[in-house]
C-alpha cells in the first residue's frame, strides 16, 4: 500500500440517486479507515461536483457540492451517477462539456447505473466495452452504437474506464477501484464491515426474472409468467403453458420469446434457478432435495443450470449467500 491521497471527483445532477453517491462514498470512507488503522497512505478524497453546485437526488433530498464549471487541477477518478433524469443530464451540453474537461486529465473514469449514457453522450464511452443498469442496456447499446454493452455483468473494465449495473453494484465498482488501488485484502476488509461481498458471483442475470420481463399485455401470456412463478417445479411443457394462454402451441411457440426475451424451456428453467436459490440461501436441504424441490430432476441438472444462468455452481452459491439468521 502506501502513496499519496486520491482525489474522487463524483458528478452528479438533479434526480440522481443517492444510493449511487452513498455506496461508492462509503466504500472509499472504509478504505480511507482501513489505511488509517495501518497507518498507510494512499486513501482518497471524495468530492460531490455538479453544474451550479448542489443538486436534489432521489427522495427530495438536496446535496451539497462542488460547482463542476470551477473544478481544476489533477483528479485521479471521475465517477458518474446514475437516475431516473440521466436523459435530461445527457442532453446538458455544459454539463457534458466540464464532464470532457476534468475527465481529460484524470487517471480513470467511472459511471454507476446510468451514468453510462451520460459518459457515452460526452463521447468517453466510444469504442469501449461499458454496462449499465440491466433494464437500459438495449438502449444504451441503441442510443450509441459505438459503444460494446456487455448486458450481463456487474462491472466492466475498458483501460481507464470502469462501469457498473445499477445502483448498488456502484459499491462493486468502488470495491474493484480499491483492491487494483490497494489490495484483495483492503478490499475484503472493507466489503466486511460493509456487510456485503467483495465480488458478486453471477451477473445481473441473478436478480429478479420476472422482473427483467418486458410488460406483457396479453392476458393469456401473464396467466402463463404468473403460475410458473407459483409453481416453478410443475411439470411445464409448451402444450400445457399454450393451452393456460388459451393459444395453439405453434403460436404461442411464436409469441411466447417476441414478447418475454426468451424461449419458454429458457423462461422455466431460469424460474426455477431463481427458486432453487431461494432454497439455498434460506435452508439446509441437501442438493438433491432443492432440485426436486425447485423443478429440476437431479441436483447434476441443477448444477448445469446454475452454471449457465449464474456462472456459479449451487454449492458455491450456497456458500456465498445463505443467510444466518442474526438478530
Amino acid at each position: 500500500m502506501g502513496g499519496v491521497e486520491r482525489e474522487v471527483l463524483v458528478v452528479g445532477y438533479d434526480g440522481a440517486a443517492l444510493t449511487d453517491i452513498a455506496g461508492p462514498a462509503d466504500v472509499f470512507a472504509g478504505a480511507n479507515r482501513a489505511c488509517e488503522a495501518e497507518r498507510a497512505g494512499g486513501g482518497y478524497r471524495v468530492r460531490l461536483a455538479g453544474v451550479g453546485g448542489g443538486f436534489e437526488v432521489t427522495g427530495g433530498l438536496r446535496m451539497e457540492a462542488e460547482d463542476l464549471r470551477e473544478v481544476s487541477g489533477g483528479v485521479d477518478t471521475v465517477l458518474v451517477v446514475g437516475g431516473f433524469t440521466f436523459a435530461d443530464a445527457a442532453r446538458d451540453a455544459e454539463l457534458l462539456h466540464h464532464l470532457r474537461r476534468v475527465a481529460g486529465g484524470a487517471r480513470r473514469v467511472a459511471s454507476v447505473c446510468t451514468g453510462a449514457f451520460v459518459l457515452a453522450a460526452a463521447g468517453l464511452l466510444d469504442g469501449a466495452r461499458a454496462t449499465t443498469h440491466w433494464a437500459y442496456c438495449d438502449r444504451l447499446a441503441a442510443d450509441h452504437p459505438s459503444v460494446d454493452v456487455v448486458p450481463d455483468a456487474i462491472y466492466v473494465r475498458d483501460g481507464r474506464l470502469v462501469t457498473s449495473a445499477g445502483v448498488t453494484a456502484g459499491i462493486d465498482l468502488a470495491l474493484a477501484l480499491v483492491e487494483r488501488d490497494h489490495d484483495a485484502a483492503l478490499a475484503r476488509l472493507v466489503a466486511r464491515w460493509m456487510v456485503v461481498f467483495l465480488q458478486r458471483p453471477g451477473g445481473q442475470s441473478q436478480f429478479s426474472v420476472r422482473s427483467q420481463v418486458p410488460p406483457v399485455r396479453e392476458p393469456g401470456l401473464r396467466a402463463v409468467l404468473d403460475a410458473i412463478a407459483d409453481d416453478p417445479a410443475a411439470g411445464w411443457t409448451v402444450e400445457g403453458m399454450a393451452r393456460r394462454a388459451a393459444m395453439s402451441p405453434r403460436h404461442f411457440a411464436r409469441v411466447f420469446p417476441r414478447r418475454v426475451g426468451v424461449s419458454p424451456a429458457r423462461y422455466v428453467e431460469r424460474v426455477r434457478v431463481e427458486a432453487a436459490a431461494g432454497l439455498l440461501e434460506s435452508g439446509d436441504e441437501g442438493l438433491d432435495v432443492v432440485a426436486r424441490r425447485a423443478g429440476f430432476g437431479s441436483a447434476e441438472t441443477l448444477r448445469r443450470a446454475f452454471l449457465r444462468v449464474l456462472g456459479v455452481p449451487p454449492g458455491g452459491y450456497r456458500d456465498r449467500f445463505r443467510t444466518t439468521g442474526a438478530a
